[in-house]
């Protein structure tokens, strides 16, 4: 692949469950959105996403990223998505089902939470182990996007997933790269030397300031 090349990538997160509502961990359960509570945030991303083209879609194959993306995708003409489980939620093992008021006091949940998830939950998969299957699914939508010139692709997975990405292309920390429900990063990546190098980040949908 020659230099210069470019793709924009469009990464977003599933719409509200019962167990965002309830603040538990929710990993890789099968749990379905919530709604019609999930709607509102869902229709701001579809608006945003109004008019856009994709060459690719890919999703998690996790109902809460499938079901929105039938929602965001309705009637737009997109490609058919593909699903790739190696962008489910990060496995938080014994931790799944539960939340923080209810793990709070065990000192192995402490230890995890002060290793940023860089410490495996008991059962579940650390950080580095998350980022290692999130690199051979990018590795695999670059590969297609060269074989088959795709410039804009559509990711649709979960928070965990993208708050990794985001300390791996925006240098920012664990704590500070959550985003919200329906909500995520456009991405450009431009080839270089052999290696897609991240060019620029922003937010997803655009904070009004943005607009303005």
């Amino acid at each position: 692949m020659a230099d210069g090349m470019y793709l924009e990538l469009v990464v977003v997160r599933h719409g509200l469950t019962q167990w965002n509502l309830d603040k538990r961990y929710q990993g890789q359960r099968d749990i379905e959105l919530l709604l019609p509570d999930a709607l509102p945030d869902m229709d701001r991303l579809r608006d945003e996403l109004a008019g856009e083209h994709f060459d690719a879609v890919v999703s998690s194959d996790l109902k809460r990223c499938r079901q929105t993306l039938a929602h965001i995708s309705e009637g737009r003409g997109w490609p058919e998505a593909r699903r790739d489980e190696r962008l489910r939620e990060n496995d938080f093992g014994e931790f799944e089902g539960r939340s923080w008021e209810e793990l709070k006091e065990h000192a192995i949940y402490r230890d995890w939470i002060d290793s940023a998830g860089e410490m495996a939950p008991p059962g579940g998969e650390s950080a580095e182990q998350l980022r290692q299957r999130l690199h051979l699914a990018l590795g695999d939508i670059f590969a297609r996007a060269q074989a088959e010139q795709h410039r804009k692709v559509l990711v649709v997975t979960h928070g965990g997933v993208i708050r990794e990405l985001r300390r791996v292309h925006d240098g920012v920390a664990f704590w500070d790269g959550v985003v919200g429900q329906a909500a995520g990063r456009r991405w450009v990546f431009i080839q270089q030397s052999g290696e897609w190098q991240c060019s620029s980040s922003l937010a997803v949908p655009a904070p009004a300031s943005e607009i303005a």
